[in-house]
């Protein structure tokens, strides 16, 4: 697989570890790119929607994590068979890697997580004016104990997103690769 061939990418990090960012300047340096924002999903649910309210999210937030994830595999797979690279950026943590290789069981994709140093996020978050870091400092735990390791794991602490790009560029379609034809 490499960078010409159209592409399912996955990012993932904890909140502020750049996903978005990253992930829609990986998917603009593609001739035939789409980004898939797993926020974007969520803000479709326009009443009766449930965000993760910390460690131990409600079931309804729990089940709406799940929707989420699975429709932008089904929206990233859709993409790539038309042709496109396809990234998705979403939390993909913990239990969520399991979720995430059920919903792209058969499929070759790309996965990266972002992984920052954890003052890094704190000074990032400052930059844009939220204390979020607060709220979800035990992502980060999460992330480092709990968070079966596929693909590229990648600390972006000292790297602009461009540079951060680049590094998948040069290394995701080989250490990032993750082959579910294979179990």
């Amino acid at each position: 697989m490499s960078a010409a061939v159209p592409t399912l990418v996955v990012i993932s990090g904890t909140q502020g570890a750049g996903k978005s960012t990253v992930a829609r300047m990986l998917a603009e340096d593609f001739e035939r790119g789409a980004w898939i924002s797993a926020d974007v999903l969520q803000h479709m649910i326009v009443r009766g929607g449930r965000w993760p309210e910390g460690r131990l999210p409600s079931d309804a937030a729990l089940a709406q994590l799940r929707l989420r994830l699975k429709h932008a595999c089904l929206l990233g797979v859709s993409f790539v068979n038309a042709g496109f690279t396809a990234v998705i950026d979403d939390l993909v943590i913990g239990t969520r890697v399991e979720e995430l290789l059920a919903d792209l069981a058969g499929q070759r994709f790309v996965f990266v997580m972002l992984t920052p140093r954890w003052e890094v996020v704190r000074r990032r978050e400052a930059g844009r004016g939220t204390r979020l870091w607060e709220q979800w400092e035990w992502l980060d735990e999460e992330i480092h104990t709990r968070t079966r390791r596929i693909g590229l794991w990648l600390d972006n602490s000292e790297k602009t997103p461009r540079e951060t790009v680049e590094v998948i560029h040069a290394r995701g379609w080989t250490e990032g690769l993750v082959d579910t034809r294979q179990r």
